[in-house]
C-alpha cells in the first residue's frame, strides 16, 4: 500500500492520455486469396474453383510434394505443387486463427482486457515523446514533457501490478452504470437509487470477473467510485464485525449471505443520547432461559438507534450493540444480529420501528436511519460469541478481555482514515492545483500576459503545504494499517490483545488529527479556487461536506483526543515505575534536547533537527499535562474533577504526540527510499515542507520554553518560503501521481485537459432547471412583466 502511490508517480504514459492502437489485421498473418482485387501478382480465375481439385488428384500431388521434400527438390517449376503448398498454408493459418479465437473465448473478460492493456502499455513504453512545442497558455499538466514519472524505474512486477490496477480502473470507468455524469443534478432519492444500482451491479461484475472482496481490483473499484455507491456500512462494518466477533459457525452462516447481498446489514451502535461513550448505551438485550431468546429493547427515547448507514431504506438485518443482561446481572456491551425487516416484502418486523433520519449536509446517497426495538426476540445463537457466550441456563462465559468487543470499531476507524478521510484532501489538492495553473490573474511583470495564480507566493502557501500534508497522511495511514493487521493476526491466532490499547490510542488520536487537518485543508483548496470553488460543479463543496463529517463519526474528535491522552497518562506512570513502553510512546523515556541546535537556514532541512523539535514539544506538553493532573489529585481533588480541569491540556498533548508520530513516520518512509534517488528527492522536499509548516503553525509551542528562539523561527519561515518555490516547479506532476481519472474527480475545473471554463459552461447547460418550464415565472412574474409592455 505504501509504495502503490510511488509506483504510480513514476509510471510513464498517463492513463488520462492513453492512445488506443488497433490490433494486427488478419491480412498480415494469412496469404491473400487469389481472388482479392488488390493482389495483381496472382491470376484471377473466372470462377471461384478450387485450383487443386481442378487439376490432378489432390492425393497424387500431395504424395509428389512429400517425395520432393525428402529429396530436397523444390516445387518452383511446378505450379500445381505451388498451389498445394499455398492451400496447405492457408488451411493451417485458418485453423490456427480458429484455435486462437476458441482460446480467446475460454478466457474471462478480465483476462482479455488485461492482455489488451498489457499490449497497449508496452506500445506506449516504446513510443518516443512527441515533438513540437505546446501553446504558451496550455495547462502545465498537458504540456509538461519531462514528467517525473519514469517507466524505467519500475520493475516488471510493479508494471504488471500497475497494469492490473489500470485494467480494473478501465473496466469501472467504461461501464455506463458507474458513470457519474450529471451527479450534481440528482435529487436525494435519485442519488440513493443510483448508489444501490451501482452496488448491485458491482457485485455482479465481481462475480463475472472473479474479483475477490479484499482483492486489488475491488480496492481500485472502491477508489474510483469514490464512495458514491451504496452499502458501505454493510460491506465495511456489518461483515467486518461478524468476521471479527463471530464464531466460525456464525461466520459460515451469515457472511456468505451478506457478501452475496441476499441480506443487507447495518451496524447499530450510536443512539440519540449516546455515541462515543459506549458504556453509556441504553439498549438492552436480556436473556430468557424459558424461550432461549434474547429480548431486545430501546427503553428510552434517548436509546433509539440513530445514524446507522444503510438502515433507513436498505437493511433487513443489523448488528445491534446492547447491554447484555443475564441471571440478573449486566455483563456490558455485546453485539447481536437482529433481523429488522421482512425478506418477503421488506416491511418492518413486529416490535421494530424503523425509518430514514432525513436530510444531511452530505452523503445524500446514504440512507442513515433510526431503529426502535420493543420486545424483539432473537435466538441465543444470534449473539456474536467468539470471545463470550451465554449458555442455555443463562451462565455467562467470557474468553479474553472486555476490550475485544471494541475491536471492530477500532478496525473501522483505521480503515476510514485511508478510504474516506485522506482521499478527500488529495482530490482537493489535484483540483485546486490544476485549476491554479489554468487560472490567470493580474500581471507579475509589466508587459507580460497575466500570470498563473499558482505562480503567486500567496497561492503557493495555501496549496503546497496541503499537498505535503496529503503525502504525510498517506504514509501514516499505510503504517497504521500495517500495525492494525499485525494486531488482527495476534488476536485471531493467539488471543493476544496486548497491542490493542496502543492501536486504539493511535487510531483515535490520528483519526482526530487527520480528519481535522483534511477538513481544514479541503476548505483552503476550495477558497483558493475563488468563486468557482463555491460551485458544486467544481467538486470541492461535496468533498468538504463529506470529509467534515469525519470529525464526528466513528468518534467525536475531542473525545478521541482525550482517549489518546488517557493512554499517554498511563504511559507516564509506567515511565515513573521503570516499566517498558509501547513503541509509539517509547520516546517518553528517552532524553530530550533543551534547545534547538539549528544555526542557519539549511539546518532546518535536516530531518534530525525537526524530528527532535517535534519530539521535545510532545514530551513537554504530555509531561506538563501529567504534572498538572497529578498535582490536582494530590491536593485532594476527585479524579473526574482533576481530569476535567486538565482536559484542554490533555487534548493538546494528544495532538502533539500524534503530530510527532506523523513527522517521524514521514522521515522513516523517506529514508527507506534512499536507494531510489528520484523518488527520495521529491519525498524529501515534501517531508521538509510538511514539518516546517507544522512548526510555523504551532510556533507558540516551540517558543514557549525557549526551545526555539525568534531568530530560529525566522530561519524556519525563510526555509519554508524557499521550499514553496521548489515544490511549485513539480507541483502538477506530483498531484498527477495520485492518478485520479477525470471520472473520479468529477470536477469541471480539475479535468486533465485543462478546459475549465468550457466545461463549466457545458455542465451548467445540463442543469434540469434550464430545460424545465419556469413555474415561478408563470405564477408570479408573468403578470408583472406584462404590465410593462405598454410602458416600454
Amino acid at each position: 500500500m505504501r509504495n502503490c502511490l510511488l509506483q504510480t508517480y513514476f509510471l510513464g504514459a498517463s492513463m488520462y492520455s492513453e492512445r488506443h492502437s488497433n490490433s494486427s489485421e488478419i491480412r498480415s498473418l494469412m496469404a491473400e486469396p487469389d481472388y482479392f482485387d488488390d493482389n495483381p501478382e496472382l491470376i484471377k480465375p473466372k470462377k471461384l474453383l478450387n485450383p487443386v481439385k481442378a487439376s490432378r488428384s489432390h492425393q497424387e500431388l500431395h504424395r509428389e510434394l512429400l517425395m520432393n521434400q525428402k529429396r530436397g527438390v523444390g516445387s518452383e517449376n511446378k505450379p500445381e505443387l505451388q498451389r498445394v503448398l499455398e492451400y496447405r498454408r492457408r488451411e493451417q493459418l485458418i485453423r490456427q486463427r480458429k484455435d486462437e479465437e476458441e482460446a480467446q473465448k475460454m478466457k474471462s473478460p478480465f483476462e482479455v482486457e488485461l492482455l489488451k492493456r498489457q499490449q497497449r502499455l508496452e506500445e506506449l513504453e516504446r513510443e518516443q515523446e512527441r515533438d513540437g512545442e505546446e501553446q504558451e497558455n496550455a495547462p502545465e499538466f498537458v504540456k509538461v514533457k519531462e514528467n517525473l514519472r519514469r517507466t524505467s524505474t519500475c520493475s516488471t512486477e510493479k508494471k504488471a501490478g500497475y497494469c492490473q490496477f489500470s485494467v480494473a480502473k478501465h473496466i469501472i470507468n467504461s461501464d455506463d452504470v458507474f458513470n457519474q455524469e450529471n451527479l450534481y443534478f440528482l435529487t436525494q432519492t435519485e442519488r440513493y437509487e443510483v448508489a444501490v444500482k451501482r452496488a448491485v451491479h458491482l457485485r455482479l461484475k465481481m462475480k463475472e470477473l472473479g474479483w475477490a472482496d479484499n482483492g486489488p481490483e475491488m480496492q481500485v473499484a472502491n477508489r474510483v467510485l469514490g464512495g458514491n455507491v451504496a452499502f458501505s456500512v454493510h460491506n465495511g462494518v456489518f461483515i467486518l464485525t461478524i468476521t471479527e466477533l463471530g464464531t466460525d459457525a456464525q461466520i459460515a452462516k451469515w457472511v456468505p449471505l451478506a457478501q452475496d447481498y441476499q441480506i443487507i446489514g447495518t451496524y447499530a451502535q450510536t443512539e440519540l443520547g449516546h455515541g462515543t461513550y459506549l458504556r453509556g448505551l441504553e439498549t438492552t438485550a436480556s436473556f430468557d432461559t424459558s424461550s432461549q431468546d434474547f429480548i431486545l429493547n430501546t427503553p428510552e427515547p434517548s436509546s433509539i438507534k440513530w445514524w446507522p448507514g444503510d438502515l433507513g431504506r436498505s437493511a433487513n438485518h443489523a448488528v445491534v450493540l446492547a447491554q447484555l443482561y443475564t441471571q440478573g446481572m449486566c455483563q456490558g456491551m455485546h453485539a447481536f444480529i437482529v433481523q429488522i425487516r421482512s425478506l418477503v416484502d421488506h416491511s418492518a418486523l413486529p416490535g421494530v420501528t424503523i425509518g430514514d433520519i432525513g436530510p444531511k449536509m452530505a452523503f445524500e446517497h446514504v440512507d442513515n436511519g433510526y431503529l426502535m426495538l420493543q420486545n424483539v426476540h432473537i435466538p441465543r445463537e444470534n449473539m456474536l460469541s467468539r470471545y463470550s457466550e451465554v449458555t442455555s441456563d443463562g451462565s455467562y462465559i467470557k474468553q479474553g478481555s472486555n476490550r475485544i468487543n471494541y475491536i471492530s470499531m477500532v478496525f473501522t476507524r483505521v480503515r476510514i482514515i485511508s478510504v474516506e478521510i485522506m482521499p478527500a484532501l488529495s482530490k482537493a489538492c489535484v483540483i485546486a492545483i490544476r485549476y491554479s495553473v489554468v487560472r490567470r490573474q493580474s500581471k507579475l511583470k509589466p508587459g507580460e500576459m497575466e500570470a498563473k495564480i499558482l505562480d503567486y507566493q500567496t497561492q503557493q502557501q495555501k496549496l503546497l503545504p496541503q499537498l505535503a500534508t496529503t503525502f504525510a497522511f498517506h504514509f501514516m495511514a499505510s503504517s497504521l494499517e500495517t500495525f492494525c493487521n499485525q494486531v488482527k493476526v495476534q488476536i485471531k491466532t493467539e488471543g493476544d490483545v496486548l497491542l490493542l490499547p496502543e492501536l486504539h490510542a493511535l487510531s483515535a488520536g490520528l483519526k482526530a488529527l487527520i480528519s481535522e487537518a483534511c477538513s481544514a485543508g479541503v476548505e483552503v483548496c476550495r477558497r483558493a479556487c475563488g468563486g468557482h470553488g463555491y460551485s458544486m460543479l467544481s467538486g470541492l463543496p461535496s468533498l468538504y461536506t463529506r470529509v467534515v463529517a469525519s470529525c464526528t463519526y466513528e468518534g467525536e474528535n475531542t473525545v478521541m483526543q482525550l482517549q489518546t491522552a488517557r493512554f499517554l497518562m498511563k504511559c507516564l506512570t509506567r515511565v515513573d515505575c521503570g516499566q517498558p513502553l509501547a513503541q509509539s510512546v517509547s520516546y517518553l523515556s528517552e532524553p530530550i534536547t533543551l534547545h534547538c541546535s539549528a544555526k542557519e537556514k539549511s539546518d532546518f532541512l535536516k530531518p534530525f533537527v525537526y524530528v527532535e523539535s517535534y519530539k521535545q514539544r510532545a514530551c513537554r506538553l504530555i509531561k506538563d499535562a501529567g504534572i498538572k493532573l497529578q498535582s490536582l489529585l494530590q491536593s485532594g481533588v476527585e479524579q473526574y474533577v482533576a481530569w476535567n480541569s486538565t482536559s484542554v491540556q490533555l487534548a493538546k498533548a494528544a495532538v502533539a504526540h500524534c503530530h510527532y508520530v506523523v513527522v517521524k513516520n514521514f522521515v522513516e518512509t523517506m529514508e527507506g527510499l534512499k536507494f531510489e534517488p528520484e523518488i527520495h528527492q521529491v519525498i524529501k522536499m515534501l517531508c521538509d515542507l510538511y514539518a516546517l509548516t507544522g512548526i510555523l503553525d504551532n510556533a507558540g509551542d516551540f517558543l514557549y520554553d525557549g526551545f526555539m528562539t525568534g531568530k530560529q523561527l525566522d530561519l524556519v519561515t525563510a526555509c519554508q518560503l524557499d521550499l514553496l518555490a521548489v515544490v511549485r516547479k513539480n507541483a502538477v506532476s506530483i498531484t498527477d501521481a495520485f492518478d485520479y481519472p477525470d471520472e473520479q474527480l468529477n470536477s469541471a475545473i480539475g479535468n486533465y485537459d485543462g478546459y475549465a471554463y468550457q466545461r463549466l459552461f457545458q455542465w451548467a447547460q445540463k442543469a434540469p432547471t434550464n430545460a424545465k418550464v419556469n413555474l415561478a415565472y408563470e405564477k408570479y412574474l408573468k403578470p408583472r412583466f406584462q404590465l410593462a409592455q405598454s410602458k416600454l
